[in-house]
């Protein structure tokens, strides 16, 4: 019998989790035995899987279960070196250079495990077949102005809290706002899901945003109106042949822009076209100076969604139902293309 076993997050600052209660019935009636671990910090309560026919473990105690479990969590493992002996889903952050992911396929080799990695579960037509985009792009927008509404304020932005609602985050960003001009935005991936969330957001707090997409950026650059922007809104993931959209000599170029949002979040990859900066941020410093006089302040937060876990768990478990429930044939379809992915990077490791 094919075996899942969600797992807590360990990660700070991570409420979501890949599986809704609706969602693990499902996958239960259709004969997978599922084992879900306690979690204090998961936005879903424990009972609703319960009640579902799940099975029920103490929280991270994945390193112990059957060796033919399949671990299905969301961000990463703890980096403590240990051979990875089982199958995850999980996103990896592993193929495009990063040294940290690297070191995780090392991980999967000597353990003999494998990666399925969210990021790269694709339909026949290469299209993801689920993501936290939307929210992702949502979330990422609000941050950013609540960085340009601290910097308009002479400061920096604080640490942040998981937001009650989609509507109490806007009340708050309403607050943060009042009484300030509002700035303009130039997103770039506009017509994606992220980029989408972002604009939305943007429009819900009067900030009039350009949109760009593919076609605008296809001479490759340079792109000096990303810096007659006072805030610019990153929404493309960093691949081979990604052009630059903000040079590192954008610290002492003459510019607007003062507050880069860089949603996509990938600073260690080779490929990122955001060129300012070298690491990501995180909940308790959201934003990372840069330059000065003007300033230029980086948002950089790799898990963005959480900021309303419940609600971007809801959304993306409902897009990556229809995947789980073939995973009974982890040899064909969207897990038999992750699974080759995942042999062509770890055979280079």
């Amino acid at each position: 019998m094919t075996h899942l076993w969600v797992r807590a997050e360990q990660r700070p600052n991570e409420e979501r989790v890949g599986i809704t209660p609706e969602g693990a019935a499902a996958l239960v009636k259709a004969g997978i035995r599922v084992t879900v671990e306690k979690s204090s910090v998961r936005a879903i309560r424990l009972g609703g899987y319960e009640a579902a026919g799940c099975e029920i473990a103490a929280e991270n105690a994945w390193p112990g279960a059957p060796r033919d479990a399949i671990i299905f969590g969301l961000k990463e493992l703890p980096e403590d070196g240990t051979p990875l002996l089982h199958r995850h889903i999980m996103f990896g952050h592993a193929y495009k250079g990063q040294p940290a992911g690297r070191e995780l396929l090392k991980r999967f080799k000597a353990g003999g495990g494998v990666l399925y990695d969210l990021e790269y579960l694709v339909g026949e037509d290469g299209r993801r077949v689920a993501a936290f985009g939307y929210w992702a792009g949502y979330a990422g927008a609000a941050i950013s102005l609540k960085c340009w509404a601290a910097q308009a304020r002479g400061g920096l932005a604080g640490p942040l809290r998981k937001a009650a609602s989609q509507e109490a985050l806007l009340a708050e960003l309403g607050e943060e706002f009042r009484g300030l001009e509002r700035p303009r935005a130039i997103i770039i991936g506009a017509l994606g899901r992220v980029g989408t969330g972002a604009a939305d957001l943007c429009e819900a707090m009067g900030v009039a945003v350009t949109k760009w997409d593919m076609a605008e950026t296809a001479s490759g650059g340079p792109f000096p109106e990303v810096l007659q922007h006072e805030i610019f809104l990153n929404c493309i993931l960093a691949r081979p042949g990604c052009p630059v959209f903000v040079p590192a000599s954008a610290k002492s170029d003459p510019r607007k822009l003062t507050v880069i949002g860089d949603i996509a979040c990938d600073p260690t990859s080779d490929f990122s076209p955001i060129k300012v900066y070298d690491r990501a941020t995180d909940w308790d410093a959201p934003a990372l100076r840069v330059a000065e006089n003007p300033p230029l302040d980086v948002m950089a937060i790799d898990n963005l969604p959480s900021l309303m876990p419940v609600e971007s768990s809801k959304d993306y478990a409902a897009q990556l139902l229809a995947s789980m429930l073939t995973l009974t044939a982890l040899d064909r379809g969207v897990w038999g293309r992750a699974k080759l992915e995942f042999d062509r990077h770890v055979a280079g490791v």
